[in-house]
Protein backbone atom coordinates (compact mmCIF):
# COMPACT_ATOMS: atom_id res chain seq x y z
CA UNK A 1 0.00 0.00 0.00
CA UNK A 2 1.02 3.58 -0.54
CA UNK A 3 0.92 6.03 2.36
CA UNK A 4 -2.37 7.56 1.16
CA UNK A 5 -3.88 4.10 0.78
CA UNK A 6 -2.71 3.20 4.27
CA UNK A 7 -4.39 6.26 5.81
CA UNK A 8 -7.57 5.59 3.86
CA UNK A 9 -7.53 1.99 5.09
CA UNK A 10 -7.32 3.23 8.67
CA UNK A 11 -10.19 5.66 8.20
CA UNK A 12 -12.27 2.96 6.55
CA UNK A 13 -11.56 0.35 9.22
CA UNK A 14 -11.36 2.37 12.44
CA UNK A 15 -13.85 4.83 13.93
CA UNK A 16 -12.13 8.22 14.27
CA UNK A 17 -13.47 10.81 16.71
CA UNK A 18 -12.21 13.75 14.69
CA UNK A 19 -14.26 12.50 11.74
CA UNK A 20 -17.45 11.02 13.22
CA UNK A 21 -17.56 12.32 16.78
CA UNK A 22 -19.08 10.59 19.81
CA UNK A 23 -19.63 7.26 18.02
CA UNK A 24 -15.85 6.71 18.06
CA UNK A 25 -15.49 7.31 21.81
CA UNK A 26 -15.07 4.27 24.08
CA UNK A 27 -15.82 4.27 27.80
CA UNK A 28 -13.08 1.87 28.85
CA UNK A 29 -9.37 1.19 28.35
CA UNK A 30 -9.66 -2.52 27.60
CA UNK A 31 -8.59 -2.34 23.95
CA UNK A 32 -5.78 0.11 24.72
CA UNK A 33 -4.45 -2.20 27.43
CA UNK A 34 -4.69 -5.22 25.12
CA UNK A 35 -2.73 -3.38 22.43
CA UNK A 36 -0.18 -2.21 24.97
CA UNK A 37 0.37 -5.77 26.19
CA UNK A 38 0.65 -7.01 22.61
CA UNK A 39 3.47 -4.53 21.92
CA UNK A 40 5.27 -5.31 25.17
CA UNK A 41 4.33 -2.15 27.10
CA UNK A 42 6.66 0.14 25.12
CA UNK A 43 5.82 3.26 27.18
CA UNK A 44 7.66 1.72 30.14
CA UNK A 45 10.95 2.09 28.24
CA UNK A 46 11.10 5.89 28.59
CA UNK A 47 9.88 8.64 30.87
CA UNK A 48 6.70 10.52 30.08
CA UNK A 49 4.93 13.80 30.87
CA UNK A 50 1.12 13.71 30.59
CA UNK A 51 -0.82 16.85 29.61
CA UNK A 52 -4.61 17.22 29.85
CA UNK A 53 -7.01 20.17 29.85
CA UNK A 54 -9.69 21.88 27.80
CA UNK A 55 -7.60 24.70 26.34
CA UNK A 56 -3.85 25.14 26.09
CA UNK A 57 -2.76 21.52 26.35
CA UNK A 58 -1.46 21.46 22.77
CA UNK A 59 0.59 24.65 23.13
CA UNK A 60 1.90 23.56 26.54
CA UNK A 61 2.85 20.11 25.21
CA UNK A 62 4.75 21.61 22.29
CA UNK A 63 6.58 24.13 24.50
CA UNK A 64 7.58 21.42 27.01
CA UNK A 65 8.91 19.26 24.16
CA UNK A 66 10.77 22.19 22.61
CA UNK A 67 12.49 23.01 25.91
CA UNK A 68 13.52 19.40 26.46
CA UNK A 69 14.96 19.34 22.94
CA UNK A 70 16.92 22.53 23.70
CA UNK A 71 18.27 20.80 26.81
CA UNK A 72 19.57 17.94 24.66
CA UNK A 73 16.99 15.26 25.39
CA UNK A 74 15.72 13.02 22.62
CA UNK A 75 12.05 13.89 22.88
CA UNK A 76 8.91 12.20 21.61
CA UNK A 77 5.74 14.27 21.20
CA UNK A 78 2.24 12.89 20.79
CA UNK A 79 -0.60 15.35 20.06
CA UNK A 80 -4.01 15.32 18.40
CA UNK A 81 -5.81 15.99 16.18
CA UNK A 82 -3.57 16.61 13.19
CA UNK A 83 -4.14 19.60 10.92
CA UNK A 84 -2.82 18.44 7.55
CA UNK A 85 -0.98 15.14 7.85
CA UNK A 86 -1.68 12.23 10.18
CA UNK A 87 2.05 12.06 10.94
CA UNK A 88 1.87 15.38 12.85
CA UNK A 89 0.56 13.34 15.78
CA UNK A 90 3.82 11.43 16.28
CA UNK A 91 7.14 13.28 16.33
CA UNK A 92 10.64 12.74 17.65
CA UNK A 93 12.71 15.90 18.09
CA UNK A 94 10.21 17.71 15.88
CA UNK A 95 10.46 15.24 13.00
CA UNK A 96 7.26 13.49 12.02
CA UNK A 97 7.17 9.73 11.85
CA UNK A 98 8.02 8.77 8.26
CA UNK A 99 5.45 7.60 5.75
CA UNK A 100 7.31 4.30 5.45
CA UNK A 101 7.09 3.76 9.22
CA UNK A 102 3.33 4.28 9.13
CA UNK A 103 2.94 1.93 6.16
CA UNK A 104 5.12 -0.73 7.79
CA UNK A 105 3.26 -0.53 11.11
CA UNK A 106 -0.16 -0.97 9.52
CA UNK A 107 1.08 -3.73 7.22
CA UNK A 108 2.80 -5.65 10.01
CA UNK A 109 0.02 -5.15 12.55
CA UNK A 110 -2.96 -5.61 10.26
CA UNK A 111 -3.86 -8.84 12.01
CA UNK A 112 -4.11 -7.37 15.50
CA UNK A 113 -5.93 -4.32 14.13
CA UNK A 114 -8.56 -6.51 12.47
CA UNK A 115 -8.76 -8.75 15.54
CA UNK A 116 -9.14 -6.11 18.27
CA UNK A 117 -10.87 -3.51 16.07
CA UNK A 118 -9.46 -0.54 17.98
CA UNK A 119 -10.61 3.01 17.44
CA UNK A 120 -8.43 5.24 15.27
CA UNK A 121 -7.13 6.94 18.42
CA UNK A 122 -6.35 3.65 20.19
CA UNK A 123 -4.39 2.42 17.18
CA UNK A 124 -2.53 5.73 16.91
CA UNK A 125 -1.50 5.63 20.58
CA UNK A 126 -0.15 2.10 20.11
CA UNK A 127 1.80 3.25 17.06
CA UNK A 128 3.20 6.28 18.90
CA UNK A 129 4.29 4.43 22.02
CA UNK A 130 5.90 1.68 19.92
CA UNK A 131 7.65 4.22 17.68
CA UNK A 132 9.04 6.21 20.61
CA UNK A 133 10.52 3.02 22.06
CA UNK A 134 12.11 2.12 18.71
CA UNK A 135 13.60 5.62 18.52
CA UNK A 136 15.06 5.29 22.03
CA UNK A 137 13.60 8.59 23.22
CA UNK A 138 14.66 9.87 26.63
CA UNK A 139 11.27 11.39 27.34
CA UNK A 140 7.92 11.70 25.60
CA UNK A 141 5.32 14.41 26.07
CA UNK A 142 1.87 12.90 25.74
CA UNK A 143 -1.18 15.09 25.14
CA UNK A 144 -4.52 13.67 26.24
CA UNK A 145 -7.01 13.32 23.40
CA UNK A 146 -10.31 13.73 25.22
CA UNK A 147 -11.02 13.93 28.94
CA UNK A 148 -8.41 12.00 30.86
CA UNK A 149 -9.70 9.15 32.99
CA UNK A 150 -10.77 7.00 30.02
CA UNK A 151 -8.45 8.50 27.41
CA UNK A 152 -6.29 5.97 25.60
CA UNK A 153 -3.14 7.78 26.72
CA UNK A 154 -4.01 7.13 30.37
CA UNK A 155 -2.09 3.87 30.69
CA UNK A 156 1.18 5.69 31.35
CA UNK A 157 2.69 6.54 34.72
CA UNK A 158 4.40 9.84 34.02
CA UNK A 159 7.00 11.80 35.97
CA UNK A 160 4.54 14.71 35.95
CA UNK A 161 0.85 15.18 35.20
CA UNK A 162 -0.27 18.58 33.89
CA UNK A 163 -3.86 19.86 33.67
CA UNK A 164 -4.08 23.19 31.87
CA UNK A 165 -7.67 24.33 32.54
CA UNK A 166 -11.30 23.31 32.52
CA UNK A 167 -13.77 24.70 30.00
CA UNK A 168 -16.96 24.01 28.09
CA UNK A 169 -16.08 21.27 25.62
CA UNK A 170 -17.16 17.67 24.95
CA UNK A 171 -19.84 18.09 27.61
CA UNK A 172 -21.98 15.38 26.03
CA UNK A 173 -19.29 12.85 27.00
CA UNK A 174 -17.46 14.35 29.96
CA UNK A 175 -20.37 15.88 31.87
CA UNK A 176 -22.42 19.06 31.83
CA UNK A 177 -20.74 20.83 34.75
CA UNK A 178 -17.20 22.03 35.44
CA UNK A 179 -17.09 19.63 38.37
CA UNK A 180 -17.89 16.58 36.26
CA UNK A 181 -15.43 17.62 33.54
CA UNK A 182 -12.72 18.26 36.16
CA UNK A 183 -13.29 14.80 37.64
CA UNK A 184 -12.62 13.25 34.22
CA UNK A 185 -9.48 15.36 33.72
CA UNK A 186 -8.33 14.48 37.25
CA UNK A 187 -8.28 10.87 36.11
CA UNK A 188 -4.72 11.38 34.82
CA UNK A 189 -3.45 12.02 38.37
CA UNK A 190 -1.34 9.03 39.40
CA UNK A 191 -0.29 7.78 42.80
CA UNK A 192 2.75 9.64 44.19
CA UNK A 193 3.26 11.49 40.87
CA UNK A 194 3.36 15.31 41.07
CA UNK A 195 0.46 17.09 39.40
CA UNK A 196 0.50 20.68 38.16
CA UNK A 197 -2.73 22.60 37.60
CA UNK A 198 -2.30 25.54 35.24
CA UNK A 199 -5.15 27.75 36.49
CA UNK A 200 -6.79 28.07 39.88
CA UNK A 201 -10.51 27.81 39.15
CA UNK A 202 -12.79 27.93 42.18
CA UNK A 203 -15.28 25.50 40.64
CA UNK A 204 -12.63 22.80 40.20
CA UNK A 205 -9.81 23.49 42.66
CA UNK A 206 -11.08 21.21 45.46
CA UNK A 207 -11.68 18.34 43.03
CA UNK A 208 -8.02 18.35 42.05
CA UNK A 209 -6.78 18.88 45.61
CA UNK A 210 -8.94 16.03 46.89
CA UNK A 211 -7.89 13.61 44.15
CA UNK A 212 -4.20 14.44 44.66
CA UNK A 213 -4.51 13.92 48.43
CA UNK A 214 -6.25 10.57 47.89
CA UNK A 215 -3.32 9.37 45.75
CA UNK A 216 -0.53 11.00 47.75
CA UNK A 217 0.38 13.17 44.76
CA UNK A 218 2.07 16.53 45.40
CA UNK A 219 -0.08 19.24 43.78
CA UNK A 220 0.75 22.79 42.74
CA UNK A 221 -0.98 25.59 40.84
CA UNK A 222 1.05 27.41 38.19
CA UNK A 223 -0.68 30.76 38.62
CA UNK A 224 0.23 30.75 42.32
CA UNK A 225 3.92 30.35 41.49
CA UNK A 226 4.44 32.38 38.31
CA UNK A 227 2.80 35.40 36.72
CA UNK A 228 3.27 36.24 33.04
CA UNK A 229 2.59 39.49 31.22
CA UNK A 230 2.70 39.99 27.45
CA UNK A 231 3.49 43.22 25.68
CA UNK A 232 0.52 44.70 23.84
CA UNK A 233 0.60 43.70 20.20
CA UNK A 234 -1.06 44.92 17.02
CA UNK A 235 -0.49 41.38 15.71
CA UNK A 236 1.90 42.58 13.02
CA UNK A 237 5.03 41.45 14.86
CA UNK A 238 6.50 38.00 14.43
CA UNK A 239 7.44 37.90 18.14
CA UNK A 240 6.04 39.29 21.38
CA UNK A 241 7.98 40.02 24.53
CA UNK A 242 6.84 38.53 27.79
CA UNK A 243 7.90 38.97 31.39
CA UNK A 244 7.62 36.10 33.84
CA UNK A 245 7.64 36.82 37.56
CA UNK A 246 8.46 34.20 40.19
CA UNK A 247 5.85 34.97 42.84
CA UNK A 248 7.95 33.30 45.56
CA UNK A 249 11.30 35.03 44.96
CA UNK A 250 9.94 38.03 43.01
CA UNK A 251 12.64 37.44 40.39
CA UNK A 252 11.72 38.59 36.89
CA UNK A 253 12.78 37.21 33.55
CA UNK A 254 12.11 38.48 30.05
CA UNK A 255 11.76 36.40 26.91
CA UNK A 256 10.18 36.32 23.49
CA UNK A 257 7.46 34.14 22.04
CA UNK A 258 6.43 33.56 18.43
CA UNK A 259 2.98 32.52 19.65
CA UNK A 260 1.00 35.74 19.32
CA UNK A 261 -2.23 34.83 21.12
CA UNK A 262 -2.98 36.65 24.37
CA UNK A 263 -4.02 33.34 25.89
CA UNK A 264 -0.41 32.12 25.69
CA UNK A 265 0.47 34.04 28.85
CA UNK A 266 -1.34 31.36 30.88
CA UNK A 267 0.44 28.63 28.96
CA UNK A 268 3.84 30.24 29.53
CA UNK A 269 3.09 30.41 33.26
CA UNK A 270 2.31 26.72 33.17
CA UNK A 271 5.48 25.85 31.28
CA UNK A 272 7.73 27.71 33.72
CA UNK A 273 5.98 25.94 36.58
CA UNK A 274 6.45 22.57 34.82
CA UNK A 275 10.20 23.03 34.75
CA UNK A 276 10.28 24.35 38.30
CA UNK A 277 8.58 21.09 39.30
CA UNK A 278 10.95 18.97 37.19
CA UNK A 279 14.09 20.23 38.93
CA UNK A 280 16.13 17.22 39.97
CA UNK A 281 14.57 14.99 37.31
CA UNK A 282 16.00 16.69 34.21
CA UNK A 283 18.99 18.92 33.66
CA UNK A 284 18.30 22.21 31.90
CA UNK A 285 19.16 25.88 32.08
CA UNK A 286 17.11 29.06 32.18
CA UNK A 287 18.30 29.66 28.62
CA UNK A 288 16.95 26.25 27.54
CA UNK A 289 13.53 27.34 28.80
CA UNK A 290 13.48 30.75 27.10
CA UNK A 291 14.99 29.35 23.89
CA UNK A 292 12.51 26.48 23.91
CA UNK A 293 9.56 28.85 24.16
CA UNK A 294 10.95 31.15 21.47
CA UNK A 295 11.83 28.29 19.09
CA UNK A 296 8.73 26.18 19.63
CA UNK A 297 7.54 26.41 16.02
CA UNK A 298 10.99 25.63 14.61
CA UNK A 299 11.56 22.79 17.08
CA UNK A 300 8.15 21.12 17.03
CA UNK A 301 6.18 22.42 14.03
CA UNK A 302 3.32 23.84 16.11
CA UNK A 303 0.69 25.47 13.89
CA UNK A 304 -2.72 27.07 14.05
CA UNK A 305 -2.29 29.15 17.21
CA UNK A 306 -2.96 32.80 16.33
CA UNK A 307 -1.12 32.11 13.10
CA UNK A 308 -0.63 35.07 10.77
CA UNK A 309 -1.19 33.97 7.19
CA UNK A 310 -0.73 37.37 5.54
CA UNK A 311 -0.45 41.07 6.43
CA UNK A 312 -2.38 42.84 3.65
CA UNK A 313 -5.06 42.26 4.57
CA UNK A 314 -4.10 40.98 8.01
CA UNK A 315 -5.27 37.36 7.93
CA UNK A 316 -5.15 35.25 11.09
CA UNK A 317 -6.38 31.76 11.95
CA UNK A 318 -6.73 30.12 15.34
CA UNK A 319 -7.88 26.69 16.45
CA UNK A 320 -9.75 27.97 19.53
CA UNK A 321 -13.17 26.32 19.31
CA UNK A 322 -14.89 26.39 22.69
CA UNK A 323 -16.31 29.19 24.83
CA UNK A 324 -13.21 29.89 26.90
CA UNK A 325 -10.77 29.67 23.98
CA UNK A 326 -12.89 31.82 21.68
CA UNK A 327 -13.39 34.50 24.34
CA UNK A 328 -9.63 35.14 24.37
CA UNK A 329 -9.32 35.10 20.59
CA UNK A 330 -12.30 37.34 19.87
CA UNK A 331 -11.32 39.86 22.55
CA UNK A 332 -7.89 40.15 20.92
CA UNK A 333 -9.48 40.56 17.49
CA UNK A 334 -11.63 43.43 18.75
CA UNK A 335 -8.54 45.36 19.95
CA UNK A 336 -6.72 45.20 16.61
CA UNK A 337 -6.98 48.39 14.51
CA UNK A 338 -8.77 47.63 11.24
CA UNK A 339 -11.17 49.16 8.74
CA UNK A 340 -13.44 46.13 8.55
CA UNK A 341 -13.66 42.57 9.79
CA UNK A 342 -14.34 39.44 7.72
CA UNK A 343 -14.85 36.11 9.52
CA UNK A 344 -14.64 32.74 7.78
CA UNK A 345 -16.39 30.39 10.16
CA UNK A 346 -17.49 26.78 10.47
CA UNK A 347 -18.15 24.25 13.24
CA UNK A 348 -18.60 20.54 13.79
CA UNK A 349 -22.18 19.30 13.96
CA UNK A 350 -22.08 18.45 17.69
CA UNK A 351 -20.94 21.92 18.76
CA UNK A 352 -23.09 23.70 21.35
CA UNK A 353 -23.69 26.80 19.23
CA UNK A 354 -25.56 28.57 22.02
CA UNK A 355 -22.33 28.80 24.00
CA UNK A 356 -20.13 30.19 21.23
CA UNK A 357 -22.16 32.20 18.69
CA UNK A 358 -23.05 34.98 21.17
CA UNK A 359 -19.32 35.65 21.56
CA UNK A 360 -18.85 36.75 17.94
CA UNK A 361 -19.10 40.43 16.96
CA UNK A 362 -22.14 41.57 15.00
CA UNK A 363 -20.03 44.22 13.23
CA UNK A 364 -18.42 41.75 10.84
CA UNK A 365 -19.12 40.12 7.49
CA UNK A 366 -19.50 36.35 7.86
CA UNK A 367 -18.57 33.61 5.41
CA UNK A 368 -20.34 30.50 6.63
CA UNK A 369 -18.72 27.29 5.44
CA UNK A 370 -17.84 23.73 6.40
CA UNK A 371 -14.74 21.55 6.52
CA UNK A 372 -14.51 18.45 4.36
CA UNK A 373 -15.14 15.94 7.17
CA UNK A 374 -18.27 13.92 8.01
CA UNK A 375 -18.72 15.81 11.30
CA UNK A 376 -18.93 19.24 9.64
CA UNK A 377 -22.03 21.32 10.37
CA UNK A 378 -23.97 22.28 7.25
CA UNK A 379 -23.24 25.90 6.37
CA UNK A 380 -26.91 26.75 5.76
CA UNK A 381 -27.83 25.53 9.23
CA UNK A 382 -24.95 27.53 10.70
CA UNK A 383 -26.11 30.66 8.90
CA UNK A 384 -29.63 30.20 10.24
CA UNK A 385 -28.42 29.75 13.81
CA UNK A 386 -25.95 32.65 13.55
CA UNK A 387 -28.71 35.01 12.39
CA UNK A 388 -30.38 34.57 15.80
CA UNK A 389 -27.39 36.38 17.29
CA UNK A 390 -27.16 39.14 14.68
CA UNK A 391 -24.35 37.50 12.70
CA UNK A 392 -24.97 37.92 9.00
CA UNK A 393 -23.27 36.81 5.82
CA UNK A 394 -23.40 34.30 3.01
CA UNK A 395 -22.83 30.56 2.67
CA UNK A 396 -19.99 28.86 0.83
CA UNK A 397 -19.73 25.13 0.11
CA UNK A 398 -16.07 24.81 1.09
CA UNK A 399 -13.40 26.65 3.04
CA UNK A 400 -11.30 27.53 -0.01
CA UNK A 401 -14.18 29.33 -1.72
CA UNK A 402 -15.11 31.14 1.48
CA UNK A 403 -11.57 32.40 2.05
CA UNK A 404 -11.03 33.42 -1.59
CA UNK A 405 -14.25 35.44 -1.45
CA UNK A 406 -13.25 37.09 1.82
CA UNK A 407 -9.88 38.07 0.33
CA UNK A 408 -11.61 39.46 -2.74
CA UNK A 409 -13.95 41.56 -0.61
CA UNK A 410 -11.43 42.78 1.97
CA UNK A 411 -9.41 45.97 1.61
CA UNK A 412 -5.75 46.03 2.62
CA UNK A 413 -6.64 47.70 5.92
CA UNK A 414 -9.30 45.11 6.78
CA UNK A 415 -8.80 41.97 8.85
CA UNK A 416 -9.79 38.39 8.01
CA UNK A 417 -10.17 35.81 10.75
CA UNK A 418 -10.58 32.08 10.06
CA UNK A 419 -11.78 29.79 12.83
CA UNK A 420 -14.59 28.19 14.78
CA UNK A 421 -13.29 24.68 14.23
CA UNK A 422 -9.84 23.10 14.18
CA UNK A 423 -10.80 21.52 10.85
CA UNK A 424 -11.60 24.87 9.24
CA UNK A 425 -8.11 26.07 10.22
CA UNK A 426 -6.57 22.85 8.91
CA UNK A 427 -7.87 23.56 5.42
CA UNK A 428 -6.30 27.03 5.17
CA UNK A 429 -2.85 26.25 6.56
Amino acid sequence: MTYDQTIQFLYAQLPAYHRIGKAAYKNDLNTTIALDNYFGNPHLKYRTIHVAGTNGKGSVSHMIASILQEAGYRTGLYTSPHLKDFRERIKVNGEMISENEVIAFVKEQKGIIESLKPSFFEMTIAMAFDYFAKCNVDISVIEVGLGGRLDSTNIIKPVLSVITNIGHDHMDMLGNTFGKIASEKAGIIKENVPVLISETQQATKEIFVSKAAELGSPISFADKRFSCSLEESNSLKDERRYQITDLVTNQKLEGKTVLGGDYQLRNIQAVFSVFDTLKGIFKYSEKNITDGIRNVIINTGLKGRWQILSHEPLTICDTGHNKEGLEYVLDQIQRIPKSGLHIVIGFVNDKDLKSVLPLFPTAAIYYFTKASIPRALDEEKLKSEAAKYGLNGKCYPDVKTALLTARKNASQSDMIFIGGSTFIVAEVI
